[in-house]
């Protein structure tokens, strides 16, 4: 119990606690009597220490680890996607913390209620309140989706955040990892559970479709949460975007001319035929339209100003995965193009298109 108290970080009496609550109990003795632990003790005890430095309370662990339908493959995604959340916490608190920093060597007066968001204490309820201000349903890739789902009534929505794109007209499930996300779905919203896509909570078939909209590239294994999916639904529909074709970079702007950086945040993202081959799908283009009412990523390719708007910019996860410096030098560089008129003439041939196609795809299966 020593040797494994301390390779674990832990204290011999924490060991002894776990062991009579029945948390995690060595099943095996010394030749001298004394406990010792097993594999399969140490691999119990490494989930119970996973969650436990996550902050789940001791009775959440127990039943998280004693669920008998979960084995340790499942807890592994589910620790790294709970993990993988908790990073992008800290990158966005970093990213807050930074932008104080550089206000003060402004001398720029910083109020109390920035204050709070800048150390953390709200910066996720700030940023799930700017997510609700402009992440909404776009009625017209909204009928995309919804007719995909065809005559579907029971439909699991994975990564289903606030709620957007749900169909009112048929039984949702909703799955969601992130309290935030979740606190924010409106009353009278579908039931929503707490999970990671690599790991539903659901028995085989359990649903007519599976849907999941502007979601894969935010799990820790997005071919295994699709596969998930298949598993859990007789149907899938997707929503997600295309990096297999040549020159994907270049075909929106933003990118192209001002964050190439955004390259490196899906470093490792599965291409579109892997996404599509795990579930069998087939790929269709989704069009962005100009006055896309859903704050996406490339939702404003013809207003190019809202680019400028930092609550705008705080609704998507981009710019807090590629940093500070790259969103302070893209904003800065994309103003000066916008005065100066560079923007314009380099971008002339967008002013007339209603629609545009940066790459949205939507996998059916």
């Amino acid at each position: 119990m020593g040797r494994v108290a301390e390779l674990a970080g832990v204290s011999v009496r924490t060991l002894h606690h776990y062991d009579e609550i029945g948390l995690v109990r060595p099943s095996a003795r010394t030749s001298a009597g004394y406990r010792a632990y097993s594999a399969d003790d140490v691999e119990r005890l490494r989930e119970v220490l996973a969650y436990r430095r996550l902050g789940f309370g001791l009775r959440e662990v127990a039943e998280l680890v004693g669920d008998p339908s979960t084995d340790v493959v499942a807890h592994l995604r589910r620790l790294r996607g709970l993990w993988l959340e908790r990073r992008d916490r800290a990158d966005a608190t970093v990213a807050a913390i930074d932008r104080e920093l550089e206000a003060r060597a402004k001398g720029l007066t910083v109020t109390p209620e920035e204050q709070l968001e800048m150390l953390g204490a709200r910066l996720y309820e700030v940023i799930g309140g700017a997510y609700t201000a402009t992440r909404r349903t776009e009625p017209r890739i909204a009928a995309r989706i919804w007719d995909a789902l065809g005559d579907a009534r029971t439909v699991l929505n994975v990564g289903a955040g606030t709620g957007s794109y749900e169909p009112v007209d048929r039984e949702v499930t909703a799955v969601e990892p992130s309290a935030v996300m979740r606190g924010q779905r409106p009353v009278g919203s579908a039931p929503c559970v707490a999970a990671a896509a690599e790991s539903l909570p659901f028995d085989d078939r359990s649903f007519d479709v599976a849907m999941a909209v502007s979601t894969v590239h935010h799990w820790g294994d997005p071919v295994a949460g699709l596969r998930e999916m298949r598993r859990v639904a007789r149907r899938v529909v997707v929503l997600t975007f295309d990096t297999d074709e040549p020159g994907w970079r270049d075909r929106f702007w933003l990118t192209r001319d001002y964050l190439p950086e955004f390259a490196d945040v899906l470093a490792g993202f599965p291409s579109l035929a892997e996404m599509a081959d795990a579930i069998g799908a087939r790929a269709e283009p989704v069009p962005v339209p100009w006055d896309c009412a859903d704050g996406l990523f490339e939702a404003y390719w013809r207003r190019p100003g809202a680019y400028l708007e930092d609550h705008v910019r705080r609704a998507m996860s981009v710019w807090t995965r590629v940093g500070p410096k790259a969103e302070q030098r893209a904003v800065r560089s994309l103003s000066d193009d916008l005065d100066s008129g560079r923007w314009a003439e380099r971008n002339s041939d967008l002013a007339d298109l209603d629609a545009a196609d940066l790459g949205l795809r939507l996998l059916i299966a």
